[in-house]
């Protein structure tokens, strides 16, 4: 295609026909929206600690989610989100030297919780082996989020592993023979702002049957961040989110939470590349959809939810 203008339309018109003209806005976790408390929750098995210090966070986003780092206290805090009619929670945390989270000190409570509590569980899984995959699934995990990069380079200087995405595919692998539900989660600007391994992620991605693609991008973070990153240009995201629409035609393709926050351009510009989810809209956001013609719905989970869990009545704006 010659321009990046042709290629996002040939992208939100393959949406449209695949999902039809609306879009969903999400509200996630604990965060407002024009007065509006998402009801999806995040919380950390492992506080704010993360061995691998990846230079574009630093562990700095576990710092806004409440710690439960005993099976005990991820129980009592899930079953209090149920009594509170919360829709479900994000069980994430740090990852150790190995890409990896303590999940088996945790799989009863995982199962504990889907019993007692009845909430839609997702988990930030990291890397896993089949064993865990399984595992996961066994105690009622209904979908993994995992991040997936697409250069080795970008991938060791900036996530500090001392291997490549070789990881990553195998990671995939066993969730997919595991049965859960996969959302991957493709970071536009990894390499310290500039758009390097993303295509080859979404590559990656398309040999995997997913139940929905999140595009994030890096954001400024107070505190530790790698003062090399920086936000990539809204239409270098763009263009890599109307690549994955015309890669992953029957896949749900959001624009996460974590990103530059109020860009309307990044905005603008996923809706017109054809995403078919976005988290925390802005009022212009809104506004640019209804513009398309697309029937507009509010969802208070995160993005990676199917749709229908968490609705409500009235418009956000």
């Amino acid at each position: 295609m010659d321009s990046l203008e042709e290629k996002m339309r040939a992208a939100r018109e393959r949406s449209w026909e695949t999902f039809g003209k609306r879009l969903t806005f999400y509200v996630p976790g604990m965060i407002r929206c024009d007065g509006v408390r998402g009801r999806y929750q995040a919380v950390s098995i492992t506080g704010q600690r993360c061995d691998l210090q990846c230079g574009h966070c630093r562990g700095e986003l576990l710092r806004s989610m409440p710690r439960v780092e005993t099976p005990d206290a991820l129980v009592a805090r899930c079953l209090r989100l149920a009594e509170c009619g919360e829709n479900g929670v994000l069980i994430s945390g740090g990852c150790d030297r190995n890409g990896r989270l303590p999940w088996d000190a945790f799989l009863s409570a995982i199962r504990e919780i889907k019993e007692r509590g009845g909430l839609h569980v997702s988990v930030h899984s990291g890397l896993v082996d089949r064993s865990t995959a399984r595992r996961l699934k066994e105690a009622g995990v209904d979908q993994a989020l995992i991040d997936v990069a697409g250069d080795d380079e970008t991938y060791r200087r900036v996530c500090h592993v001392p291997f490549g995405i070789e990881e990553i595919v195998s990671s995939l692998e066993a969730l997919e023979d595991a049965g859960l539900a996969i959302v991957p989660h493709v970071v536009c600007g990894l390499h310290f702002g500039e758009i390097r391994g993303e295509r080859r992620a979404l590559e990656i991605i398309s040999n995997f049957d997913v139940a929905a693609l999140v595009i994030v991008s890096i954001m400024k973070i107070p505190g530790k961040q790698d003062a090399r990153f920086g936000p990539p240009r809204a239409a270098a995201v763009a263009e890599i989110i109307a690549e994955a629409r015309l890669l992953l035609p029957e896949a749900p393709i959001s624009l996460g939470c974590a990103r530059q926050r109020g860009n309307r351009d990044l905005e603008r510009l996923a809706i017109d590349a054809g995403v078919s989810r976005m988290a925390l809209p802005s009022d212009e956001a809104v506004e640019h959809a209804r513009g398309h013609g697309l029937e507009v719905r509010f969802q208070l989970t995160c993005c990676s939810v199917p749709e229908g869990l968490g609705g409500i009545p009235a418009p956000l704006a």
